[in-house]
């Protein structure tokens, strides 16, 4: 499908690519690009056929986050008209990030800033170029902090940092962004979608999708639960059902024959009867 601000392909089997294409702005974010990402990354969830998702930017940066060209007309938040309240741009699309069932690697080449870097939040992996820069500028704009990312940070490199960089506003060095916690590896510009393909790969070539789907969303709506018997209760779902799965059994023969596995489930049919679970709740008591 040809799209006006990404680019989407299949550089191998089993691996979506999504590059924000607009690098004449630096890939600026626009409600045409958040419309687009979204159906983009919602097609590849659905295809059975990738196993992992990559984002990257094309050209020097990764996203220079949200295009102040007045002539883009890009305001941060975008009316709601069926429930009349107002719902910024990239919290639109960092929600539909979190309910995947794909694992996601955010590629960071260059500059990502405000949107630029709160849109990766919910993704699985981020890895980034030296090169890359990294800010949460919202206050230094008169703004305010988007795309929930004001959940997402404290989770990810926990409060202290994720106050000290949101009120501060100031740009971080790979390195440092490395150091707290944001990225999990910084490599060179020329590897950086070389490392994102091996990350892409091992997942590919080792993991059963649908316990990485299951293990994906149990990490995430972990992290607001309110007591460890709330995993222990999915967890235990979760553990039943799969040790019933021809993915088990593919699993266990593999390691005992020593050659990669053949997982036969698909997420778009095999998952257990209640997932979504955290929609009907069904790990509470009450």
């Amino acid at each position: 499908m040809a799209y006006e601000t990404i680019l989407t392909e299949k550089p191998e089997p089993g691996i979506g690519l999504l590059t924000l294409n607009r690098p004449d702005r630096m890939n600026a974010w626009n409600r045409t690009m958040m419309a687009e990402v979204i159906e983009a990354l919602q097609a590849m969830d659905e295809d059975d056929e990738i196993r992992v998702m990559i984002v990257t930017g094309r050209g020097k940066g990764f996203c220079a986050g949200a295009d102040l060209d007045p002539e883009g007309a890009m305001v941060g938040a975008r009316q709601d008209e069926s429930a009349g309240t107002p719902r910024d741009t990239a919290g639109q699309m960092t929600l539909v990030v979190y309910d995947l069932k794909k694992p996601v690697i955010a590629a960071i080449n260059g500059a990502a800033v405000g949107v630029g870097i709160t849109m990766t939040l919910p993704m699985d992996v981020r890895i980034a170029s030296t090169k890359a820069r990294m800010g949460f500028v919202f206050n230094r704009r008169g703004m305010v902090p988007e795309g929930c990312s004001t959940w997402f940070l404290p989770r990810i490199v926990g409060i202290t940092r994720a106050s000290e960089w949101m009120t501060t506003g100031r740009i971080l060095t790979a390195e440092e962004a490395l150091a707290g916690g944001l990225v999990s590896r910084v490599v060179k510009p020329e590897e950086l979608m070389p490392t994102a393909l091996d990350i892409a790969r091992e997942i590919r070539d080792n993991t059963s999708a649908v316990s990485t789907a299951l293990s994906r969303q149990m990490l995430w709506r972990m992290l607001g639960a309110d007591h460890p018997m709330e995993a222990h209760e999915i967890e235990s779902r979760c553990l039943y059902y799969m040790s019933q799965s021809p993915d088990l059994v593919e699993g266990v023969m593999s390691f005992l024959e020593k050659r990669p596995p053949a997982f036969p489930m698909k997420t778009s049919r095999d998952l257990p009867d209640f997932y979504p679970w955290w929609e009907a709740r069904l790990y509470k008591n009450d």
